[in-house]
């Protein structure tokens, strides 16, 4: 049974850090692209950051870049989001995803709350 947990949501001070990670099980964790969404009420789930091809290519949503930095670690089935300089608009369910290079096969987490306010 394949299964994401995420971990490390909470709340943060504006300016402040937070690291998010991504635990997976029941697949080849070297077949997946790894990614980062995050959804905010009344607005569509979005990019954050994103490894593909198991990790050779990185992209990161506009509003992110220079501040996040996307993580993973192969032999533990890991993946992490490290969020540095948080924004109150940063905040939103943070959704860890894994995307089969072969199949396109998609597999989501339940989502981490990130909240930043003073």
């Amino acid at each position: 049974q394949v299964q994401l947990v995420e971990s490390g949501g909470g709340l943060v001070q504006p300016g402040g850090s937070l690291r998010l990670a991504c635990v997976a099980s029941g697949l080849i964790f070297s077949n997946y692209g790894m990614s980062w969404y995050r959804q905010v009420p009344g607005k569509e789930r979005e990019l954050v950051a994103g490894f593909s091809n198991a990790g050779k290519n990185t992209n990161y949503a506009d509003s992110v870049k220079g501040r996040f930095t996307i993580s993973r670690d192969n032999a533990k089935n890991m993946v992490y989001l490290q969020m540095a300089s948080l924004k109150p608009e940063d905040t939103a369910v943070y959704y860890c995803k894994a995307h089969n290079i072969w199949t396109n096969r998609a597999y989501w987490g339940q989502g981490t709350q990130v909240t930043v306010s003073s």
